[in-house]
């Protein structure tokens, strides 16, 4: 166990490893077939989430789904800025899922405090200029390639030791960039350019990502890794919807226990409760230690 979580410049200390929010203002979701697509209706989502325990909100205008397609750069900022601007204003801590730099630098004007670019600046080579000018924390995931193709990306020799490698190559990135390293998160991407057993590796070796010196992200909710280990050998995968959450909860927990920074989550309640307990048996841990 890892409960060294590191904080990030910039964001509130959490006691305990934070819960992020989905909000997903997107037609073509995997995972929530466009509930929130109106804008009204992602900002109240919103709101639940964080009535429900979401330390920030991540609102995202662009589905990663594997084989997405991707949408203009006018549609993402129509879809998303409206939704940040509402939520900072009632005072949500707010996170911008983008690979687009125009995107993230209107949502931080708009009152976005965390740029999450699932490419780790690697979509877009004015994502890490924007960032560093802005002075905002930024999430470098571990990622090979848009969404289109990236299954065809998922051949690993060894997954944790590349990951992590690869990692360590968008963080120099970054900080060659003008990213301040005391405000980057790492994220180890799962799902993308992964299949199951590459998930479940990582998932196993959450420690080796601390290697890396920055807080860690873990995505894992409603994953496709998930309904395979569901399904066990003979059946099919539950949907990728509520029928994860309790799985998805479950990887909160462990991830938690491990150091994680934050989890990110469709369903904030089990997993704001998850992330609780485990903060509860480390204190009692370290209690009986001092003993």
């Amino acid at each position: 166990m890892n409960t060294l979580r590191g904080f990030v410049d910039g964001l509130p200390e959490w006691d305990r490893c934070a819960v992020m929010g989905v909000v997903n203002v997107t037609p073509d979701s995997f995972s929530d077939g466009g509930q929130w697509f109106d804008p009204e209706l992602a900002v109240k989502h919103g709101m639940d989430l964080v009535a429900s325990g979401a330390d920030i909100v991540d609102v995202g205008g662009e589905s990663t789904r594997p084989g997405a397609a991707r949408v203009s750069e006018a549609e993402e900022l129509r879809r998303v800025i409206p939704v940040v601007r509402e939520l900072a204003a009632s005072g949500v801590l707010v996170s911008v899922d983008t690979m687009r730099a125009a995107v993230a630098e209107q949502a931080v004007m708009a009152g976005a405090r965390l740029v999450n670019d699932v490419s780790g600046g690697g979509a877009d080579p004015a994502m890490i200029p924007v960032v560093a000018a802005a002075g905002v924390p930024f999430v470098v995931m571990h990622w090979r390639g848009q969404s289109i193709d990236m299954n065809n990306r998922a051949v690993y020799g060894d997954v944790v030791a590349e990951v992590v490698a690869e990692l360590r190559e968008g963080c120099e990135r970054a900080v060659a960039g003008g990213i301040d390293p005391a405000r980057i998160i790492v994220d180890p991407g799962l799902g993308f350019a992964k299949n199951a057993e590459h998930d479940l590796a990582l998932m196993a070796h959450l420690g080796r990502l601390r290697e890396l010196g920055r807080p860690l992200l873990v995505a894992a909710s409603r994953k496709r890794f998930l309904g395979r280990v569901l399904a066990g050998t003979a059946g099919d995968p539950p949907p990728p919807a509520r029928e994860r959450d309790a799985a998805t909860a479950a990887v909160s927990a462990i991830a938690a226990r491990e150091g994680a920074w934050a989890v990110r989550v469709h369903e904030v309640h089990a997993s704001a409760d998850a992330v609780r307990v485990s903060r509860a048996i480390e204190g009692a841990a370290r209690t009986e230690g001092a003993a």
